[in-house]
């Protein structure tokens, strides 16, 4: 009996990325002391008085089925959220509530591309990227951005390949890199997703960690609240990555029939968990700004780290919760880099290329471990690369 073709091709024939990072979970397993600097995991846990508000929905009885697009509070407060952040009006019916950042990913995609059609994306890209594209049966062609323009991805080479095709997917504030798109740059892209007649594609799920420049959702330029689907998550802001609970923003038609979409597939997300939700973004404590707090300090200890060496470049840390390294001056891949730092200091980082052809020669470390581990664990990363300089 054979698989589908789309299942068994879903990283396109090749590694899905992970490598070193699942090498390094065996190491771990086996009883290595690994500082492990690769997933976008918080070091601290989702907030108690979250838990407390899903604990609380779960035995007052919110453990059955719950209606597809979510339930109208969670709905509402995040139309409103999104209403005020970006002077978009938005209602619930602009919102589509989802199993996650993925799940809303994967259902953008299906809304807009049809099998065959080919849907465009941004290189360096979160790592399912490609094969999330591939799963709606649509064809990913990536568009380079380059280390030398800090990555910001440039308008000309996104319509040299936009021709026939139905989609762009972009991701500011930027994973692996860390960069956010200026205003110039996402002015950009809008004018040639207007000129080609593109769905824009907007994964801002670190929306609340901007730590230089401003966030811009492309929804809110001129000419692009019709052709923009943003996706968003509890799972960076507030640390609910377990709970498995994002959204779509877009046009009320698009919303209508990806709901038909969450029958047929997800069947919705558990009520306790949108009430968790609920209470999590209505909360009036700073909880947002406690859970970024870490990163921002993290990234001020890494550029004083980085200074008044030239082993390792900084690509421009301006949001996120990653640093980009620069280790080209070490003549090693980013997995060659990777994979030795591993063996020989036990430090687990992600290699540039897990993250496309346009990261090779860099590194991405996620600051997710605590400040002194974190910084002891850059400094040797820095002795390591200076030793092969």
């Amino acid at each position: 009996m054979q698989l589908s073709h789309r299942i068994t091709h879903l990283n396109g024939g090749g590694s899905d990325g992970w490598d070193v990072f699942n090498r390094a979970r065996k190491m771990a397993d086996a009883g290595e002391p690994i500082i492990e600097l690769t997933i976008g995991e918080h070091d601290i846990r989702t907030d108690r008085k979250i838990l407390t508000a899903m604990h609380q929905a779960a035995t007052g009885g919110h453990t059955g089925y719950a209606i597809m697009p979510g339930t109208n509070l969670l709905r509402d407060t995040v139309a409103n959220r999104v209403a005020e952040r970006t002077g978009v009006p938005t209602t619930r019916d602009n919102v589509l509530i989802t199993p996650g950042g993925q799940s809303a990913l994967f259902a953008s995609h299906h809304a807009v591309c049809d099998e065959g059609d080919t849907a465009l994306f941004i290189d360096p890209y979160y790592a399912t990227y490609p094969g999330t594209i591939r799963g709606v049966g649509a064809n990913p062609v990536a568009v380079q951005a380059h280390a030398d323009d800090a990555f910001q991805p440039r308008a000309a080479d996104i319509a040299a390949v936009a021709e026939g095709a139905k989609s762009l997917l972009i991701n500011s504030p930027n994973n692996p890199t860390g960069v956010v798109y200026t205003r110039e740059t996402l002015e950009g892209i809008a004018q040639v997703c207007i000129d080609h007649d593109l769905w824009l594609i907007s994964d801002e799920v670190y929306d609340t960690q901007v730590w230089e420049g401003e966030h811009i959702s492309p929804r809110a330029l001129p000419g692009m609240v019709e052709r923009t689907l943003v996706v968003g998550s509890m799972s960076k802001s507030h640390a609910m990555t377990g709970s498995r609970c994002g959204w779509v923003i877009g046009p009320e038609a698009a919303i209508e029939h990806m709901i038909n979409l969450a029958t047929h597939t997800t069947y919705g997300v558990p009520g306790y968990i949108q009430d968790a939700a609920v209470y999590a973004l209505t909360e009036d404590g700073g909880l947002e700004e406690e859970i970024a707090a870490p990163f921002r300090r993290r990234r001020l200890l890494a550029k004083q780290i980085l200074e008044g060496q030239n082993a390792v470049g900084l690509i421009p840390a301006q949001g996120a919760m990653y640093l980009m390294l620069d280790i080209r001056a070490t003549g090693l891949t980013g997995e060659q880099f990777a994979n030795a730092l591993l063996d020989t200091h036990k430090i687990a980082v992600m290699p540039g290329e897990s993250f496309g052809k346009a990261a090779a020669g860099h590194i991405r470390v996620a600051m997710t471990v605590e400040d002194q581990t974190f910084a002891k664990a850059l400094e040797t990363l820095c002795g390591f690369a200076a030793g092969m300089v």
